[in-house]
């Protein structure tokens, strides 16, 4: 498992130039820190086995194919049983709209950050996996007015 796995300086850096950019080639890399492209290549190839990295994927402006409204939705459960936690797990995992999911503490139970076409679109997707599901208690919707940091990088 990737707790297990101790990472070196060499290793924090080539996950810092692969967040920016996972088409950086092992060459780049190299030149910049100091090994080989075959030892960059070896060290990336480790790193996925070992599951620090996760996935290599493109990231899509929203905007650009059509999904212009983001909201941030707190979802209260009505009983929070393991089967009915997991059930709405696999809901919101499944659901195309949803774009993060998190189990949390506080007043909601899981917050949803959540893309849509319009607020027809919107509308659709809290009757497909909000107003349909009996275990929900309620839930709270806030719209985004600007997307003005949005990542997937970790600091290394």
């Amino acid at each position: 498992m990737a707790t297990d796995y101790q990472l070196d300086d060499f290793d924090r850096e080539i996950l810092r130039w692969v967040q920016r950019d996972a088409r950086v080639t092992g060459e780049e890399i190299g030149a910049s820190i100091g090994l080989s492209a075959a030892a960059v290549q070896r060290r990336l190839k480790q790193l996925r086995k070992v599951g620090v990295i996760t996935a290599e994927v493109a990231l899509v402006d929203p905007a650009a194919v059509g999904q212009v409204m983001t909201f941030i939705v707190g979802v209260e459960l009505e009983r929070e049983r393991v089967d009915m936690l997991d059930a709405f797990r696999g809901a919101a995992r499944a659901d195309p709209n949803v774009q993060q999911c998190y189990y949390v503490t506080g007043e909601a139970d899981f917050v949803l950050i959540v893309t849509a076409k319009d607020m027809d679109d919107f509308e659709a997707f809290t009757r497909r996996l909000l107003f349909d599901n009996a275990n929900i208690r309620r839930f709270t919707t806030q719209v985004v007015m600007a997307r003005d940091k949005v990542g997937s990088s970790v600091p290394v």
